[in-house]
């Protein structure tokens, strides 16, 4: 399947400069939100089992700062590079800013992969990434949180890291995503996956799917994906295939047209560490599985998913961007000519930040919340962003990614002018 090498961070810069000439900004406006404030770039030593000294480099961007801390998860990956890392961070001001959460976007990454690395090398590699930055967080500054290839154990010893170095002070609030057990909010761990699954199901109320019964396809069974396949499935849906990705087999997709069971899911890949030979499931290939008559497409992976050839051969009427930035804008115009709606990714996976906020709110009040108050407040947001959004592209005859992107830089605009940072 041919890929297309586009550039995240322009790619996000367009959509920035398209909505600021929609809403009539001046260029000072774009010139400001089309760089992040700030970029760090660090260098982590660790000691590998084997005696030797392995420098990881490292990443943080912290974009804007208009309405609140800046915000963002830190990303493990071997891919990771600048131009990413400053693009995420640029959608997530957006994303915040469409959620009406009072943050800015920041957001964090180094290049390794951690499934090679052991407990001791990962915990060495995440302690020194806090001693590097430690002077560029806090509660009131900068939040990270987890994001691909990272979890709540990560967090939990980047927290550690940070209390030791900042006098033993608990500071809870300065990342989010921990254990429950340890400063975290019940519900953020499924979050991001629910918060889909809400998005997918306001939107297919919207054009006429019945979520009972839907048929889904998801690519990716990391933290998103799998949360997603939980609360399709929990939904009434039938999630009948999964696409995922492995070192020695690359890009594989299982199927079974009356659709997964979540628990039998997660209980195969707890043992095997991927879903190869699922019982009951026929294996696909790439090609397959993008040709899959199905209702709904999750793209829950990464960057550049659906490229133009993809979009062409997309058998779905909705396309919920699990993932950030999983559509090219070739891509995104051949969908948009079939007529195949999209839930913008600023929208769609914006329940991880959400909650994120909360377990913030939590952390800073010394109070914790029940699970059922967290989704219910989940539920509140998520709607009313939804239908904002979906309300004024209906108005403007625009599409939602669009309209997401005019919400949210009104919203910055309007803080950033009170500061008196633009006329």
């Amino acid at each position: 399947m041919a890929k297309e090498n586009l550039n995240p961070f322009e790619s996000a810069q367009a959509k920035i400069k398209k909505a600021c000439e929609t809403l009539g900004y001046s260029d000072d406006v774009y010139q400001i939100l089309s760089q992040p404030q700030q970029v760090i770039e660090v260098n982590i030593p660790v000691q590998m089992d084997d005696g030797t000294t392995k420098v990881f480099k490292g990443y943080r961007s912290q974009h804007n700062n208009a309405i609140g801390p800046y915000k963002g998860g830190i990303r493990f990956h071997q891919n990771v590079n600048i131009d990413e890392v400053k693009a995420l961070s640029i959608w997530m001001t957006f994303k915040c800013g469409v959620m009406n959460v009072p943050f800015g976007g920041g957001k964090g990454g180094v290049i390794v992969d951690p499934k090679t690395l052991s407990d001791n090398e990962l915990e060495q590699l995440c302690r020194g990434y806090v001693d590097k930055l430690y002077r560029n967080l806090g509660e009131y500054y900068d939040i990270p949180a987890p994001d691909v290839g990272t979890n709540t154990k990560v967090m939990s010893w980047m927290q550690d890291e940070y209390c030791k170095i900042n006098q033993g002070n608990a500071n809870f609030g300065v990342f989010t995503g921990k254990d429950p057990k340890w400063g975290g909010s019940l519900g953020r761990g499924a979050a991001t996956g629910y918060g889909i699954y809400l998005i997918a199901k306001f939107a297919a109320e919207k054009i006429g799917i019945e979520m009972k019964g839907a048929k889904v396809s998801v690519q990716g069974f990391g933290n998103a994906g799998k949360f997603t396949v939980k609360n399709m499935c929990k939904g009434g849906a039938k999630v009948v295939a999964i696409s995922e990705w492995t070192r020695e087999k690359g890009t594989y997709a299982i199927y079974n047209e009356n659709g997964f069971d979540f628990d039998e899911l997660e209980a195969y890949m707890e043992k095997n560490g991927n879903l190869i030979n699922f019982p009951g499931s026929k294996e696909l290939n790439e090609e397959e599985f993008f040709t899959l008559d199905v209702d709904i497409f999750a793209p829950c992976a990464l960057e550049n998913a659906i490229t133009e050839e993809v979009a062409h051969k997309l058998q779905c009427k909705l396309v919920a961007e699990a993932a950030n930035g999983p559509t090219t804008p070739a891509g995104e115009k051949v969908l948009m000519d079939r007529g195949i709606v999209i839930t913008p990714d600023i929208l769609t996976n914006a329940g991880g930040v959400t909650v994120s906020y909360f377990e913030w709110v939590q952390n800073l009040a010394g109070r914790y919340w029940t699970e059922e108050e967290v989704v219910q407040r989940q539920d509140a947001a998520t709607e009313v962003a939804f239908n904002d959004i979906w309300d004024l592209a209906q108005e403007h005859k625009c599409s939602m990614r669009d309209a997401a992107y005019l919400v949210s830089i009104k919203r910055i605009y309007e803080a950033m002018k009170f500061r008196g940072w633009v006329k």
